[in-house]
């Protein structure tokens, strides 16, 4: 079944996400814009995913829980999950790498936590978008051992992707996919068996893509969309993810 897709998005909870993604608005311009299944990947955090959930499962729109991590080298990663606890679990295991830097509203932007009725409960103290004391590999090794998947976010973009502060694909990191960036240029390199996924990235709700990003998958629901991805890793490790 051919669904369209926006795996790479960011809540208010996010420093840089505008005050107007709340869960309701995210969930609702999804559907307004014909997607089939969305990922709200928030910086270093999941903590916005259960209200998230809950606005989604009532409009019948698949959410695949997820977040979006800082390596120690600066990379961004995309994680995801086969259900919110277990995205949440791991969000409270990274949270004691995360540097207890204040956030500066004035300069960064709130990082509000809403219900799933778009009311204020929490305001995150630390400042969300500061690197992890947890380099790639080692973040790899733990989301793939949490029974997620690692995903290199925007790898060929200038700021944060894996290409361009790496300099290569790593041989023998077990990523499940790799995403790319439709705003620059093709990466220029071998990217082997991996499946590249297609997201907006997006920080306001006007850029929250279109029916223009496709998956071909068995199963629409949440666990057929994880399962989905999980056979991506396959294809490229077998079994072998550690």
């Amino acid at each position: 079944m051919n669904i369209a897709v926006d795996l790479h998005m960011h809540s208010c909870l996010s420093p840089c996400g505008d005050e107007l993604m709340t869960p309701n608005n995210i969930v609702n311009m999804a559907k307004l814009k014909g997607l089939d299944a969305i990922a709200v990947c928030d910086h270093n955090t999941a903590r916005h995913l259960p209200a998230i959930a809950a606005v989604a499962r009532e409009v019948d729109l698949t959410l695949l829980p997820g977040m979006e991590l800082t390596t120690a080298e600066e990379v961004h990663l995309l994680a995801y999950f086969r259900d919110v606890d277990a995205a949440l679990e791991f969000s409270d295991y990274i949270y004691q790498y995360l540097p207890p830097i204040p956030n500066r509203p004035e300069f960064f932007g709130e990082q509000l936590q809403l219900d799933d009725e778009d009311e204020p409960v929490a305001t995150e103290p630390r400042l969300l978008l500061t690197a992890l004391e947890l380099g790639l590999d080692e973040l790899v090794a733990d989301i793939n051992r949490a029974g997620g998947l690692a995903v290199p976010a925007h790898i060929n973009r200038g700021a944060n992707g894996l290409l361009v502060n790496l300099g290569m694909l790593p041989a023998e990191t077990r990523f499940a996919a790799l995403e790319v960036s439709n705003a620059v240029n093709a990466p220029r390199c071998e990217l082997g068996a991996y499946k590249l996924l297609f997201s907006s990235d997006a920080h306001c709700l006007e850029n929250i893509a279109e029916r223009e990003y496709f998956l071909n998958v068995p199963d629409p629901t949440r666990e057929g969309l994880f399962d989905y991805l999980c056979a991506c890793r396959a294809r490229v490790w077998g079994d072998n993810i550690l």
